[in-house]
């Protein structure tokens, strides 16, 4: 039963992302807010289906940030991208370089929410980081990064990138961390039912030095995803 709901669920997916990249593709053309409507709209679409096929719901606990702010997200699946990205408020993405070439979805990206960066670039993906994100949140716009770089199963050991205290740094802007424990019910292919938590915690505020701000984010979106994680019960 578990397989066939997630078969029906990519099947969804796939036909939704194609139908909708198709017909909008002339937003392309136009101003990025009306891309970025189209990215919510597919957004929750893909959420939908997930409920309705696979019985993966979702809850929010804490307050999202509104603004110019920093976000940090503990990052398990697809799902978290998603679900950020409807509960934000037009946040820009943070991501690699890499996914913009994908067709009509990494276009999307490109138009939407991306801060794309090359992470072959060493010391100049930072600088490319900087520069877009200084125009973001010059609108008033959250940034949301995942501090990690790349997915990680419940569980396994973390490994914090320097990105984040880079731009926590230049900027002088709180950033709030986010656990969450998708990792649980969305894996790979495989959708387990169950309601993801999604879950905003305390700022780290402006200010602090690099060799304080990395160990308390780290702490901070650790311990709660682990109690996330812990079996209820």
């Amino acid at each position: 039963m578990t397989f066939l709901r997630s078969g029906l669920f990519m099947a969804w997916f796939l036909a939704l992302t194609l139908v909708m990249a198709i017909i909008f593709l002339p937003l392309l053309a136009g101003p990025r807010k009306t891309a970025a409507w189209m990215a919510r709209q597919w957004a929750r679409a893909t959420l939908w289906g997930l409920e309705v096929f696979c019985g993966i719901g979702m809850r929010v606990k804490g307050a999202a940030p509104k603004g110019g702010v920093l976000v940090a997200s503990k990052h398990m699946s697809m799902w978290d991208t998603l679900a950020l990205y409807i509960v934000l408020d037009d946040p820009a993405i943070v991501l690699k370089r890499g996914l913009l070439y994908i067709p009509f979805y990494g276009w999307y990206l490109w138009k939407a929410t991306a801060i794309a960066i090359d992470r072959s670039a060493g010391a100049e993906a930072l600088r490319q980081m900087t520069r877009r994100a200084s125009a973001v949140l010059a609108e008033g716009r959250p940034i949301l990064i995942f501090p990690e770089g790349t997915r990680k199963k419940p569980g396994s050991a973390p490994d914090y990138k320097p990105g984040v205290a880079g731009l926590y740094g230049i900027f002088k802007v709180p950033c709030v961390p986010v656990a969450l424990d998708s990792g649980r019910y969305w894996q790979g292919f495989t959708k387990l039912p169950g309601t993801i938590t999604l879950e905003f915690l305390e700022a780290v505020p402006p200010g602090l030095k690099r060799d304080a701000f990395m160990p308390l984010l780290q702490e901070r979106i650790e311990t709660a995803t682990a109690a996330l994680l812990r079996p209820q019960g």
